[in-house]
């Protein structure tokens, strides 16, 4: 379990901030699972979930950057998680998956070019003797405006994505899972982005801007 308990380039565990931000969130008990839970939702509400500040770059995907922000995309989420949970003792790693997105919103596609939202980041927490998933990903208000059920988890069962929203209609799917890390392969992870959306990698091709809170809310407010 040693490798799923240092700190790693990305999963920046002993980051001063991480560090912090960990202490003031896992509670007063001594419960490894206990602790877990208050640090789950701690990342989950408290950094915005925004696919927009997507970067490739690797201080961008350090969990100590996604802190430093107050919002990040999945996978440096997930990382900031594993950080906080190693920094307490708690055994973590990453996992990697690629999921369908049937609610994106157009100005998503429109980056994106596809409904498949490929290198979805997850976090694996070992706790009471087997390894459970977490997805800290969509904070709180953006399930909110997009009318899913914010993820919940207690620390014994997997806590992933719906596979529909509050309407009956088709949310997420997941298509490939590329496996569980002990802090993000760098290659793999990139190696993959640029086979699934060359376009964002081509010179002269930035990455648009956006708000996905407000956009969710003008697409309610639409079909109303």
């Amino acid at each position: 379990m040693r490798e799923y308990l240092e700190p790693g380039r990305f999963i920046d565990s002993d980051h001063p901030q991480v560090v912090e931000f960990a202490e003031q969130r896992r509670g007063s008990s001594r419960d490894p699972l206990e602790q877990a839970v208050k640090l789950y939702y701690a990342v989950r509400d408290e950094i915005r979930y925004n696919p927009y500040s997507f970067s490739v770059e690797g201080d961008g995907l350090k969990a100590s950057q996604a802190l430093q922000a107050g919002e990040s995309y999945c996978v440096p989420k997930a990382l900031l998680l594993a950080a906080c949970a190693r920094h307490c003792g708690i055994p973590a790693r990453l996992g990697l998956a690629d999921v369908r997105n049937h609610l994106a919103t157009p100005r998503l596609l429109e980056m994106l070019r596809s409904e498949v939202f490929a290198m979805h980041g997850y976090t694996e927490l070992y706790l009471r003797g087997r390894w459970v998933k977490a997805t800290p990903a969509f904070n709180r208000e953006l399930c909110r405006a997009f009318q899913v059920a914010p993820l919940e988890f207690d620390g014994l069962q997997d806590s992933v994505f719906h596979p529909f929203n509050d309407q009956g209609e088709r949310y997420m799917e997941y298509l490939a899972d590329h496996g569980q890390f002990a802090d993000l392969p760098e290659a793999l992870f990139i190696g993959h982005l640029k086979q699934a959306y060359p376009h964002l990698f081509a010179v002269g091709s930035p990455f648009l801007g956006g708000d996905l809170e407000a956009e969710a809310r003008t697409m309610k407010r639409l079909d109303s």
